[in-house]
């Protein structure tokens, strides 16, 4: 069975790149070790790593899982919350 890898483009990759720079802050604020957020997201310390460098590798249960293990569980609502574009199709629908 063959694996498919995500392709993401240069500029998209950098979006994720700083969704792990912002996690890393996030995690150096509250002065946890990677250790400790890895073991109360229940992931490996490699696994902690990839997130914070912005890795497409890595599945989203683990993104919600470091987010939640510091506390930010409450951003992943955020995520797509904001369709403004979705909305303008819609109202042009209704027209």
């Amino acid at each position: 069975m063959n694996k498919k890898t995500q392709t993401i483009y240069p500029k998209y990759q950098e979006v994720l790149e700083q969704m792990g720079e912002n996690i890393k802050l996030a995690r150096k604020r509250r002065n946890l070790t990677t250790l400790q957020v890895a073991e109360r997201a229940d992931i490996g310390r490699s696994t902690l790593y990839l997130i914070e460098l912005g890795s497409p590798r890595v599945a989203m249960g683990a993104y919600f899982n470091v987010l939640r293990a510091l506390g930010l569980q409450e951003d992943f609502l955020k995520l797509a919350a904001d369709d403004a574009y979705g909305r303008k199709l819609q109202d042009l629908e209704l027209l």
